[in-house]
């Protein structure tokens, strides 16, 4: 990564570490309040992507070994929403209720905003910055994929009372976040081999 570049992914990244941790709290408490999986997976995401993202800000001015090695910690931590949410949805399929469909909706399309929100402010960097910038990234994007996908099932939910729907997306979203640490796992790993090979 450049070095003349590093301020301003610091500074991007700092404001996309604010956005998500406010509508995590948001989020949380909604989910929490009518017993969505998706959506407590989302939120959970929105936890996560705040957490990338304070690291890359502290990250963005070491030397490419270092920035390998946060890479390599980073595809760990997008699992982590992952395993949450395969937890929940287990409980849930124990008693798969409805989630109330408006209160989901609504929060799913102001998720959709922040989201759409930090991946057009991370773009520009997603490959230009190695696996942490790719790491931020990816997760705003997937979790605008998602937030769609939850706001599919908050309208079919208003026709067809089935926590099913939920419970199956939410799983959805666990998945899709095992696919970005994969990435951002297969790049760290690169960028270890090209610090090691420019190490004399």
């Amino acid at each position: 990564m450049s070095r003349s570049n590093a301020p301003t992914l610091r500074r991007t990244v700092l404001l996309v570490a604010a956005l998500n941790l406010g509508y995590f709290g948001v989020e949380f408490t909604v989910a929490t309040f009518i017993g969505s999986v998706s959506l407590f997976a989302d939120s959970v995401d929105f936890l996560e992507d705040s957490s990338i993202n304070l690291l890359i800000f502290f990250a963005a001015a070491w030397s490419l070994r270092r920035q390998a090695w946060v890479g390599s910690i980073l595809a760990f931590v997008i699992l982590v929403p992952a395993l949450a949410t395969i937890w929940i949805a287990i409980l849930k399929i124990l008693d798969p209720v409805a989630p109330e469909p408006l209160p989901l909706t609504a929060a799913a399309v102001g998720a959709l905003v922040v989201n759409v929100l930090c991946a057009f402010l991370l773009v520009r960097h997603r490959s230009t910055h190695g696996s942490m910038a790719k790491a931020a990234w990816l997760s705003a994007r997937n979790d605008a994929f998602a937030n769609l996908a939850i706001i599919a099932v908050g309208i079919v939910t208003i026709w067809i009372q089935s926590g099913w729907f939920d419970i199956v997306i939410g799983l959805a979203i666990g998945l899709l976040n095992a696919d970005a640490a994969r990435a951002v796992w297969r790049t760290a790993r690169s960028e270890h081999l090209t610090a090691r090979s420019a190490t004399p």
